[in-house]
């Protein structure tokens, strides 16, 4: 019985099946690199990143430093005796809001820097805003504008990142064009 060692284990220059020649190091058969910083690197640059993403972006970003900056009223409120009928309460009131402003904040980076994995907690957010938006609306008065921009900003972040110029510079769908 003869042992036969892949020429990439024996030294040989030839490469075996995993070509370290090409760029971003070896690769595997299906082209998957080994190379763990490539899932870290944009698609696409800047200069190319689309105008739909780039405001997508700004105005998730903007709406989870408006979550954020509620988390932290409401702490200060906390802190200062204000409004706190329910210490526990307050506190894990406080607690939620600064913690649902994770999620818009790391969908705006993931935007921004292109990341295919931030289309969906961004559009999850959108698709919250909306009804609490809608129901906002409803009291009128103040209520009415507050409402409004919460809906017409989620309505506007979702037409831009379901563009098909944003969804190309993510990565996401098909990488070539169907047979019809």
């Amino acid at each position: 019985m003869e042992c036969r060692v892949p020429s990439r284990l024996r030294g040989d220059p030839t490469p075996g099946w995993a070509a370290a020649a090409l760029p971003g190091g070896p690769r595997y058969p299906g082209g998957v690199s080994t190379d763990a910083s490539s899932a870290e690197t944009p698609r696409t640059s800047a200069a190319t990143r689309p105008a739909r993403l780039t405001a997508a972006a700004a105005l998730v970003a903007a709406q989870g430093l408006v979550v954020a900056g509620l988390g932290i009223a409401m702490l200060v409120m906390l802190l200062t005796g204000r409004h706190a009928d329910d210490t526990v309460q307050a506190l894990t009131g406080a607690a939620t809001v600064l913690a649902l402003s994770v999620l818009p904040l790391a969908a705006a980076r993931g935007l921004w820097l292109l990341r295919r994995w931030s289309r969906g907690p961004a559009m999850i957010v959108q698709l919250m805003a909306v009804p609490a938006g809608w129901q906002m609306a409803q009291n009128g008065g103040v209520w009415l504008a507050g409402g409004a921009a919460i809906a017409l900003t989620a309505l506007a972040v979702l037409v831009c990142v379901l563009s098909p110029t944003a969804t190309r510079a993510l990565g996401i769908g098909p990488s070539e064009p169907r047979d019809v």
